[in-house]
């Protein structure tokens, strides 16, 4: 939050915990890991860009490591834009998970990509 308030246009954070659990395959410790991040990290972030004008963000992991093959698999993952100018085009019956990600059809299929539609957003 600091960055931004002192004037940087982009942040990115990574946070590698729940990753480390799937390969350790500890299920109650990634979600443990995911509650925090939800709480801690996401929380105190939605908190303070409130006092920021615009902002986009965009939130998603990496690639998935699924607990069951404890590595990294090729699915798709998940992920989540926001764009503060147009509040009215949230989904306020989303959630972020795997299956309503699934649900809503959207893939896109070259991951570097990404950045390229949140960037146009």
């Amino acid at each position: 939050l600091r960055e931004l308030r002192d004037g940087r246009d982009f942040v990115y954070i990574h946070i590698e915990a729940p990753d480390e659990c799937g390969h350790q395959g500890q299920l109650g410790e990634k979600i443990r890991a995911i509650e925090l991040i939800d709480k801690e990290v996401l929380g105190t972030l939605l908190q303070g860009l409130e006092d920021i004008d615009e902002y986009r963000l965009l939130l998603l992991p990496d690639h998935p490591t699924p607990i069951a093959i404890r590595t990294h698999c090729g699915d798709p993952v998940p992920f989540v834009f926001y764009d503060s100018r147009k509040p009215d085009q949230a989904n306020p019956d989303a959630v972020y998970t795997e299956a309503f990600a699934k649900s809503t059809g959207v893939v896109v299929k070259e991951g570097h990509k990404l950045m390229d539609i949140f960037l146009e957003v």
